[in-house]
């Protein structure tokens, strides 16, 4: 029987997992940088890979890959600056995990 003791308790560990907790599905997840797509000028961005693009932090709804800023205002501009100008587009003209946050 005490053999068995330390069977069970191991057992019961078993059902533990130590697996990293996941963010909450209400938080986006932020990475300090992409491997393929550099951060804007001037930095101040974060990497959200569930909109493929970085967002640019203390601006309301504007984002940058590639050399293009996105910027949705009740509909979708870009601009190779992010004080414009702005030209419109529509949601096929943004990198797709950004078009599907928001509708035109």
């Amino acid at each position: 029987m005490r053999a068995a003791l330390p069977l069970l308790g191991l057992l019961a560990l078993a059902g533990c997992s130590l697996q990293p907790q996941l963010p909450d599905r209400g938080e986006p997840v932020r990475q300090q940088s992409h491997p393929r797509y550099a951060p804007p000028p001037g930095g101040n961005a974060y990497w959200d890979p569930s909109l493929g693009v970085y967002v640019l932090q203390g601006s309301s709804k504007v984002y940058y890959r590639e050399r293009v800023y996105y910027r949705w205002n009740r509909g979708w501009s870009w601009a190779s600056s992010p004080q414009g100008p702005w030209q419109p587009t529509d949601s096929s003209g943004v990198p797709a995990g950004l078009g599907r946050r928001f509708s035109d």
